[in-house]
């Protein structure tokens, strides 16, 4: 019996993992965070599986499942949106699990800022501009942010900062990113990506709350700033491609006589 953590991606069905869609097929039991990920993916269970909408439920419960399931020797396919490594709560499962010495393994998915990227036909890395992504998020009412992670630390970097379970807390991050990254710097809000309902908001640092609050979003968003959301024209080519770049694969080519 193995639990099977599985990453099911931003919300369309089509950009779950095929190890991922297997593992659905194949599990008895299928626990799955209902609130961000879609029941057409879940619908792959087999035939009379036990599938469980976790979202109301407590870690306690959801443990109680998964332990009922392994007495009774039927795999578990735990089943969380994008990534379950980026704030995929599976730490606390996982370190549950091991106390329990219960068999687990994780399948990665496609995580939200590289399907809005995608979307965007965005790169968020640009030569000169912005060669860092920083993943992070802003403390609300969950845990505290660890010492030296808060925005304003981060910011510095200049890097573009990919923003989760943050859209309440625009003027925060108005207020301490806009000495760093100057207030008229591109920033887009990705809302629901995958969904049938997605939609970008463009803007700027001074700008992207009132849009925001126009468009009455209120959760489930992730926020980018940074400069390489909008370069400029003249941005230079990477030295991937470059003729004069040699390396192993594209060796310097002999003049021609």
């Amino acid at each position: 019996m193995t639990v099977h953590f599985i990453g099911a991606g931003p919300g369309d069905p089509d950009l779950i993992t095929v190890r991922g869609l297997k593992l659905i097929q194949s599990c008895p039991v299928c626990l799955y965070a209902g609130s961000l990920v879609p029941e057409a993916i879940v619908e792959a269970a087999p035939e009379g599986a036990r599938v469980i909408d976790t979202a109301p439920m407590t870690l306690d419960e959801i443990m109680a499942e998964i332990e009922a399931a392994h007495a009774r020797g039927e795999d578990v396919a735990r089943v969380h949106s994008g990534d379950p490594s980026l704030y995929g709560a599976i730490a606390e499962q996982i370190r549950r699990l091991k106390a329990k010495d219960i068999p687990f393994d994780v399948t990665p998915g496609v995580p939200a800022f590289a399907a809005a990227a995608a979307a965007l036909g965005q790169e968020l890395t640009v030569p000169e501009i912005a060669q860092t992504v920083i993943l992070t998020r802003t403390a609300m009412k969950s845990s505290a942010m660890p010492e030296g992670e808060d925005l304003e630390t981060l910011g510095r970097s200049g890097a573009t900062l990919a923003i989760h379970l943050s859209i309440r807390n625009l003027r925060e991050i108005e207020r301490q990113l806009s000495p760093l990254y100057g207030p008229d710097c591109p920033v887009v809000v990705a809302y629901r990506v995958g969904w049938p309902d997605q939609a970008f908001i463009h803007g700027t640092l001074a700008d992207i709350r009132d849009k925001v609050r126009e468009a009455k979003l209120t959760r489930t968003a992730l926020i980018f700033v940074g400069r390489a959301l909008e370069p400029a024209a003249d941005f230079r080519d990477s030295a991937l491609y470059h003729a004069d770049h040699v390396h192993v694969l594209r060796p310097k080519r002999k003049a021609k006589s």
